[in-house]
């Protein structure tokens, strides 16, 4: 066990901070006396700390698991501008020679970031159980149970690997988790007896609102009202990547704000300067899907709006704390019209074979191919030695969940009371009181009675390029 004064030693020469935030402190205590722990803290409330000051205190190497390749870039360029060079990333990206020579000389690097989907893959599990790995960390842990059946499956293969690569210290990390999903994220870990740091998803600065309208033309009215009088830094969420494009477009020229889409159908570089570009205040408004943010270490985001409603409202509370990081006051405001929930069902829909024909494909007399764009899904569960009658009830059971998650998101926004009181409820955490600020419930005048702070683009002398980011993310020096 290390004592006090070395872990402030650390906290202060690596990282420049003199104090912890709440619950970080008690996390990595419980990491440095070989405690596997489940750690739910609030969105900015410095997660990462929780795994990279462990590191400088303990021998052997750190194992970073991560659902996107964009969270992990974002993740390995801060350690990299920390002046950390012995850092990875395992992703499809790696290929051929250099992955190979990566992965014979895994020992030289403190910190490894990957995907389930790499910790699939054999070349690169082998490798891994020839080092020390000293800390084993799955970051956004909900991902654990709100995955797996229907979409990323090697999500429900991350306790075999654990236990293949001797069982380390594991930390859990996420945002947001009520007590159901904590017990079943601990239940797919087989780590039942995990150490538990869990602190309130409340974060009073974000006020709330919910915004019914009737049809498409006025909800597109309503959010240029809203982005024309709350300027950002702001994010807006949709469910689809056109019409996330489109609207950009559309804001841009309706509005004197620089705004801009960002989903996985624009192009990697683009994203990354568009990234840039947010983070230096040079966009006010970004239109996107869910993947961005996860990760973004920007204080001063004002507004997140979601144009569509999310699958559940852990999936809301996740995307709606990446604004006000700074604690000054900001707002989330979810634009429902009647029917929007089958846009969800549609997302999340899976046509599941009969068991007959996935009886046949597994006994070889029938191609997946015949399943279409599922074969791939199907396919793994076969290969991983699920029966056809397993896979079916898995997914009639996730199918009953889902359903059940997006009926707790509709009626999140058809509460009469207090929409801050619902949500904590919800998460299991009891509500002490209310501000003016709290909830459209408190202050139905809120566009007119609400003030948000204006954010100022960084000056010059504080830009960093878009370019000299991307050599310090490739670990690049001038010669």
């Amino acid at each position: 066990m290390k004592n006090k004064q070395e872990i402030l030693d650390v906290l202060q020469n690596h990282f420049g901070f003199e104090d912890f935030r709440p619950g970080q402190e008690e996390t990595i205590n419980a990491l440095l006396e070989g405690k596997d722990t489940l750690s739910i803290l609030p969105t900015g409330a410095g997660k990462s700390l929780l795994y990279q000051l462990p590191a400088y205190l303990l021998s052997g190497t750190i194992l970073i698991v991560s659902p996107l390749i964009s969270l992990m870039q974002d993740q390995v360029d801060r350690l990299h501008r920390q002046g950390e060079k012995r850092v990875i990333m395992l992703s499809g990206q790696l290929v051929g020679k250099e992955r190979a020579s990566v992965l014979r000389n895994l020992k030289s690097f403190k910190f490894i970031f990957t995907s389930p989907e790499m910790l699939d893959n054999q070349q690169v599990l082998t490798a891994l159980k020839k080092n020390k790995i000293a800390l084993m960390v799955i970051d956004e842990a909900h991902c654990i149970s709100q995955w797996g059946p229907d979409f990323r499956p090697e999500y429900l293969l991350l306790k075999e690997v654990r236990q293949q690569l001797g069982s380390p210290t594991t930390l859990l990390l996420t945002a947001t988790a009520t007590p159901r999903i904590r017990q079943d994220i601990l239940k797919k870990m087989g780590m039942a007896t995990a150490y538990q740091v869990i602190k309130s998803v409340d974060r009073p600065n974000i006020f709330l609102a919910v915004k019914s309208i009737a049809t498409q033309k006025e909800k597109d009215g309503e959010l240029l009202k809203l982005v024309q009088k709350f300027t950002g830094p702001g994010i807006i969420y949709f469910a689809s990547r056109k019409l996330a494009s489109q609207m950009a477009e559309w804001l841009e020229n309706q509005t004197d704000l620089n705004v801009a889409a960002y989903h996985a159908g624009v192009a990697p570089i683009e994203r990354f300067r568009i990234q840039n570009q947010f983070m230096n205040n040079e966009l006010q408004v970004i239109c996107a899907t869910s993947a961005f943010g996860m990760g973004i270490d920007k204080n001063d985001i004002r507004y997140v709006i979601h144009y569509h409603l999310p699958s559940n409202l852990e999936n809301y509370l996740q995307e709606i704390g990446r604004a006000g990081r700074d604690g000054k006051q900001s707002l989330a405001v979810l634009l429902y019209a009647n029917g929007d929930e089958m846009i969800q069902r549609q997302l999340t829909s899976v046509d599941v074979p009969p068991v007959t024909v996935l009886e046949q494909i597994k006994n070889g007399k029938l191609s997946a191919s015949v399943l279409g764009e599922q074969a791939s899904l199907f396919e793994f569960y076969l290969e991983h030695s699920f029966t056809p009658q397993q896979i079916i009830t898995m997914f009639e059971r996730r199918k009953i969940q889902t359903e059940k998650e997006l009926q707790e998101m509709v009626a999140y926004i058809k509460e009469n009371g207090c929409k801050r009181e619902y949500l904590l409820t919800y998460f299991g955490e009891q509500f002490d009181g209310s501000n003016e600020f709290c909830c459209d419930y408190e202050l139905s005048d809120w566009t007119t009675k609400l003030i948000l702070p204006v954010s100022q683009p960084l000056s010059e002398n504080n830009k960093v390029g878009w370019e000299d980011r991307l050599k310090a993310l490739l670990n690049i020096t001038e010669s």
